[in-house]
């Protein structure tokens, strides 16, 4: 009985909590490597920043920290009435067996690429009231981790692996999105020995981080079509026809997508550093290219 009470706890902790966009533990991990990373002086800013907390006016969702800031955007939505209208913020899924198109699916802005780059840019706006640059600061964080878990970016039909029911191993009946979401990351934030929550080196910062939210996106969608659809389905072309609605991750699977949860969830951090040290340098952003 002991041993049976034990693993419907441990199937309990796996099931799909609402509104948890990549993960409540995986959002707040990306927030900590970030927070590990960035210069004193910018802590500092941010942590003046946090005093319009009660201007913002969501009690319900705490957003007293960095590490409040990277899930704040997910606890909101439970407000439809006043925040719904972000919801197609957290993602830009694009078709695996299309041609990558990095403007579409983005109409007025509403997705996750475009909201990164305004909400950096209302950050780093000094003429603004703080509690609109803490706003700002929350969905810049929460947005910068949505984009680098692969389904936010690449899609075969099933938004995002949402409508693609999955078993985890031993455990039954999850989806493939909720999958990378949740325990896989877990799992691979997880090790004690390998902790990724640290200081790194300008070699690691160097190798890890850079880039754009487009590229960003880029990458999770390349992840997604050669990695993540033809694991979970056994086929190397997952797009020579329809793929099955069911399937499973085995064991071997799941040990393969580890390093690569991992890397985009410390990508995700050092890239969030990086947003942080930018819109907190003295003086405007520079102008950007116009398309």
């Amino acid at each position: 009985m002991k041993h049976f009470l034990a693993a419907l706890c441990a199937l309990a902790l796996m099931l799909p909590a609402p509104a948890q966009a990549w993960g409540f533990y995986a959002h707040r991990k990306t927030a900590e490597i970030a927070e590990a990373n960035v210069s004193p002086e910018v802590r500092a800013k941010i942590e003046r920043l946090m005093r319009a907390e009660k201007l913002i006016g969501t009690p319900e969702c705490p957003l007293a920290t960095i590490e409040d800031a990277s899930v704040w955007p997910d606890c909101i939505r439970r407000s439809f009435w006043r925040w719904g209208y972000t919801a197609a913020w957290h993602y830009r899924t694009a078709p695996i067996c299309e041609a990558f198109n990095p403007r579409a699916n983005c109409s007025g802005g509403n997705c996750v690429t475009a909201q990164i780059e305004r909400a950096h840019r209302v950050l780093a706006d000094e003429s603004l009231p703080d509690n609109v640059r803490l706003e700002a600061l929350a969905f810049m964080v929460h947005f910068a981790g949505d984009v680098h878990m692969p389904l936010h970016s690449g899609d075969k039909d099933d938004r995002g692996g949402n409508d693609r029911e999955t078993d985890y191993g031993i455990v039954p009946s999850l989806n493939l999105h909720w999958i990378w979401d949740g325990p896989l990351a877990e799992r691979a934030i997880s090790d004690p020995a390998d902790p990724v929550v640290r200081r790194y080196s300008p070699a690691e910062r160097g190798e890890l981080a850079g880039g754009s939210p487009a590229d960003w996106g880029r990458e999770s969608w390349e992840i997604s079509r050669s990695f993540v659809y033809p694991t979970a389905f056994d086929t190397e072309d997952v797009c020579d026809g329809d793929l099955p609605m069911k399937t499973a991750l085995t064991q071997e699977d799941i040990v393969r997508g580890v390093p690569i949860a991992k890397q985009r969830v410390q990508q995700a951090g050092l890239r969030i550093a990086e947003l942080l040290e930018s819109a907190f340098a003295p003086g405007p952003l520079p102008e950007p290219e116009r398309r």
